[in-house]
């Protein structure tokens, strides 16, 4: 492949990555098949390659992109209608085409909620909503939601297959549902939207250290979501705690690219109005008093962010914070973080009994061995963190945090031979 092809294939990637959501959403609206819809986009993407490196890139990437695979999906209709196999309204996307032909370019309609909503179908068991939306409308890979659920890759797969199937053969219909029918939906639809933006922030190999589209996706979505139930306190939660974390972003990397743990980022740095914005969110949601997920995970937050210095954070409400979570919302990763949270208030006996329960579950999980680093070298032992780092190292998914991680690592090496072992390391979260 020429140097100009492979850029060429480099942007498209670029722009699939951060336009599929929106694309795939306007597809299946239109064609009415998920496996259909994501075909004909892959067919688009392909052609893509070929026409632009012959012509260039067209004014409006995204449109084309658009406009070719819904003819490449009136093309597959066309084979299975010669096939007797049941397939669209072929007549009706022949004149939408015809319709779009003849007119400049539009906006592509933003169907992302309706397709969250969609997915978020309660015929569909919890983890399958939040696997398929993530796929759909994150643009997340089979094995990037895999990781996120500490499943295979295979069984994901199939997991995901199934519930395309089963949308199609139940005749979902696809659709905002009224406000009160929500309920069934309602943590599944906002779940997904944070593990978008988590995805964006915490960004995957061969990307930027945050995917600052994936982040303001996320964001864009759960405002959306208050223009729709503006009086949702969970909503207004889930959207504080994107903001208070995303205030944060300009200060999470040094001039070269290196990760800065929150304790040692450049406050200076944080975004005010983002950050002012999601504290009265907050407390907006806080004051309809009913307490949820969202809500205590954005409180937590605001405790981060709101210290004047990090010696001066309030783990002992952070600790209160997290065991209310485990009531609410129990699981691995926020027993993991509660174990954290121990440790900061002293009580390290607890703390490694805690995080030694959670070994066999959460062993390929890189923030559980950072942890482990962590709280081995208070403890003293540095074979144990060492070892725990080079399983953290191993798991790393960007650059970035392995570099962090291997700086951790050395450090410890040097205050083993010239440090009390028990002085108080840097703080894992970043």
């Amino acid at each position: 492949m020429t140097k100009a092809a492979s850029d060429l294939d480099t942007h498209i990637a670029s722009i699939m990555r951060n336009d599929r959501g929106r694309l795939l959403a306007a597809l299946i609206r239109s064609l009415g098949q998920f496996e259909l819809a994501e075909d004909a986009l892959q067919d688009a993407s392909e052609r893509a390659l070929v026409h632009w490196n012959r012509n260039g890139l067209p004014e409006r990437p995204d449109a084309w992109l658009l406009q070719v695979a819904r003819r490449a999906g009136i093309d597959r209709i066309r084979k299975a209608k010669r096939h007797g196999t049941h397939a669209p309204d072929i007549a009706r996307l022949f004149e939408e085409d015809e319709e779009a032909r003849a007119t400049e370019p539009p906006d592509i309609p933003d169907e992302r909620l309706r397709l969250i909503f969609t997915c978020c179908h309660p015929a569909l068991e919890e983890k399958t909503r939040i696997a398929l939306t993530l796929r759909t409308v994150g643009g997340l890979s089979t094995r990037e939601i895999a990781r996120a659920f500490l499943d295979s890759e295979g069984t994901m797969g199939q997991r995901l297959s199934r519930a395309k199937a089963k949308i199609a053969a139940a005749g979902i219909p696809y659709r905002v549902p009224e406000r009160a029918d929500w309920d069934a939906r309602l943590n599944s639809v906002l779940t997904v939207i944070y593990l978008i933006f988590n995805e964006g922030w915490t960004a995957g190999p061969g990307d930027s250290a945050i995917r600052i589209a994936l982040c303001n996706e996320g964001i864009w979505l759960a405002r959306l979501m208050t223009t729709l139930a503006p009086d949702e306190p969970e909503i207004e939660g889930l959207l504080a705690l994107m903001l208070l974390a995303h205030a944060r972003h300009k200060a999470r990397f040094d001039a070269d690219g290196q990760l800065v743990p929150l304790d040692q980022q450049d406050r200076g740095n944080w975004d005010d109005s983002m950050k002012d914005e999601g504290l009265a969110l907050l407390d907006r949601a806080v004051s309809r008093r009913v307490p949820g997920p969202f809500q205590i995970q954005a409180a937590i937050g605001a405790l981060h962010i709101q210290a004047p210095s990090p010696d001066q954070t309030d783990w002992a409400q952070i600790l209160l914070l997290y065991t209310r979570l485990m009531a609410l919302a129990p699981s691995p990763i926020v027993q993991l973080n509660r174990a954290v949270a121990l440790a900061e208030t002293g009580r390290l006996s607890q703390a490694r009994l805690d995080l030694a329960a959670l070994s066999p579950i959460l062993d390929s999980y890189q923030p559980f061995h950072a942890a482990s680093a962590a709280l081995a070298r208070r403890e003293g032992d540095m074979v144990g963190a060492a070892s725990a780092y080079d399983r953290a190292i191993e798991l790393s998914r960007s650059q970035s945090e392995r570099d962090w991680l291997v700086r951790q690592k050395e450090t410890l090496c040097v205050r083993a031979v010239t440090s009390n072992p028990t002085d108080r390391p840097s703080k894992i979260s970043p």
